[in-house]
């Protein structure tokens, strides 16, 4: 079976591989094409039968996709390529050591006369939480998370820490602010605030468990997600995305807690692209499996 690679964007011919079986996989396309052009590793490459049609995944066989005799794939270049893991740790290492510069070293951004400034112990309590949270999310790249897809573009990489660290020096500043003033409502909001950050924090890291415990290991078998033994996992039975609910909790519990107007908007921003993420895993989701809850909402019980 001789099939005919052309470009996605111009369905230019490309080139044309030669010999293959019915039972040729793309992960074997891939690599014909990896031999043909060795700046196209298989991670850079994405085909599909139509130009604006979706990419096929790996396993997929030429006979399976009916392409005929002399059939047609359609070639997208993904760009250069970095691992998720990379990535992940670089956004965020870099929130972590820039909050923790302004609250350790407060001579270099506010100057050698607030050296010895009287700290509000919300403020502590406050680099604690995020120390916590970042140190939380290093480890689960490490040791938790099991990734689907090997790479990302690595022009991501810039966008994604560009978000991280920018909103890190925007919040830090304020809250590590010589002026800054603590909440309004005292210990109750304080420590309010600080108990349901860490209830947050826990449920998250619940439910990444549960994410990982849901795919075996050197799979991609994707499972409905359904609550565990884990009673933070409870929240599967009404969202698609209970992690997604429970970091954005955690951020409006640390926004409480300190009474910051950039730590709102931060909560805000993270809201709104955690939504769009949820929205799109549920809408997969409900494509996927015929037999999947329809009670369940996205991202927000009942609403969202």
């Amino acid at each position: 079976m001789d099939i005919k690679i052309l470009d996605a964007r111009s369905s230019k011919e490309l080139l044309t591989l030669t010999g293959l079986g019915k039972a040729t996989t793309i992960a074997d396309v891939k690599t014909q094409v990896h031999l043909k052009k060795r700046n196209l590793y298989a991670d850079r490459q994405s085909f599909r039968t139509s130009s604006k049609g979706k990419s096929l995944k790996d396993d997929c066989t030429l006979e399976s996709l009916d392409l005929g005799r002399s059939g047609k794939l359609y070639f997208k270049d993904l760009g250069p390529q970095v691992g998720w893991t990379t990535v992940f740790m670089t956004e965020y290492a870099g929130p972590l050591f820039i909050y923790l510069l302004f609250y350790m070293r407060p001579a270099l951004i506010y100057g050698a006369a607030n050296v010895n400034a009287v700290r509000q112990p919300v403020v502590q309590l406050a680099a604690v939480c995020w120390t916590f949270h970042y140190a939380k999310r290093l480890f689960e790249t490490v040791f938790v998370h099991r990734f689907s897809h090997a790479t990302m573009p690595i022009l991501n990489i810039f966008k994604n820490s560009s978000y991280y660290w920018g909103f890190a020096a925007f919040v830090a500043y304020f809250v590590n602010h010589p002026l800054y003033t603590p909440p309004a409502g005292g210990d109750i909001q304080i420590y309010g605030g600080l108990a349901f950050f860490l209830f947050c924090e826990l449920g998250n890291f619940s439910i990444h468990v549960a994410f990982r415990n849901l795919r075996p290991p050197g799979t991609k078998e994707r499972r409905i997600p359904q609550p565990t033994a884990n009673p933070m996992t409870f929240l599967f039975s009404m969202v698609s995305c209970p992690n997604y609910t429970y970091e954005a909790g955690a951020w409006i519990a640390f926004s409480v807690m300190t009474q910051c107007l950039p730590a709102l908007l931060f909560t805000t921003a993270g809201f709104v692209q955690m939504a769009i993420w949820a929205l799109g895993k549920h809408r997969n989701y409900k494509k996927e499996f015929s037999n999947y809850p329809r009670s369940r909402k996205s991202i927000v019980p009942f609403l969202l």
